[in-house]
């Protein structure tokens, strides 16, 4: 999945997407840097560079205007958001623009019951937004890599360190800090659970009872 955003790399990628929905077509280089007062056009082609390594963006250094948004939808009402488990990508979603927020958002199907007891269980679909660490407050659920794996823990600041813990006592706290083996990814704000299966995927399985009998 793409790599976390520092702040001023999120609202440049929030600009280059509302300029697109209104224009059709990107900002120039020079564009970018007076909308965020950057005075050195190599500055901001650093910035832009940096959104491409970290999976958000492709662009042509060579093009004044030569980006391209990964995995944007332009539809009005709907955003298309990557979902992942276990840090594979199992494809996209469509939810509504409402519900999303910012660029950058994803999902995660959660994996165990370690969160049970703030009521998110095992096969929910947890909405995610990009956030920094001094972003967060005590209490959050965040998205986390822990090696190469993702993981859904709660943020609490003690004794001046970033605490991450899961609801559960049967399952280990973890640090947050720089340079660490676990990697703040998001923050979840929002759980989709489905209470029961598809029309679709029921009906089969009810034909197979009816034969049966």
């Amino acid at each position: 999945m793409p790599e976390p955003l520092t702040k001023l790399e999120r609202r440049i990628l929030d600009y280059l997407v509302d300029y697109l929905r209104r224009n059709t077509y990107q900002p120039s280089i020079r564009e970018i840097g007076r909308r965020f007062d950057i005075k050195s056009t190599k500055t901001v082609s650093e910035y832009l560079q940096s959104l491409a390594d970290k999976g958000w963006i492709e662009r042509d250094p060579s093009r004044s205007r030569g980006v391209r948004l990964l995995g944007l939808d332009l539809h009005p009402q709907t955003v298309s958001v990557p979902c992942f488990e276990d840090a594979a990508e199992l494809g996209d979603l469509e939810l509504d623009r409402k519900l999303v927020g910012g660029s950058g958002a994803f999902s995660v199907v959660m994996n165990g019951n370690g969160m049970a007891d703030v009521g998110v269980h095992d096969g929910d679909l947890l909405l995610a937004e990009p956030a920094m660490a001094d972003e967060l407050e005590d209490g959050d659920i965040v998205v986390v890599r822990v090696r190469g794996e993702l993981a859904v823990k709660r943020y609490f600041l003690r004794g001046g360190e970033a605490v991450l813990e899961p609801s559960s006592p049967d399952y280990p706290p973890a640090l947050l800090r720089a340079g660490g083996d676990v990697v703040l990814i998001g923050r979840v704000v929002s759980v989709i659970r489905r209470l029961r299966a598809p029309l679709a995927a029921a009906q089969p399985a009810a034909a197979a009872a009816g034969g049966a009998s």
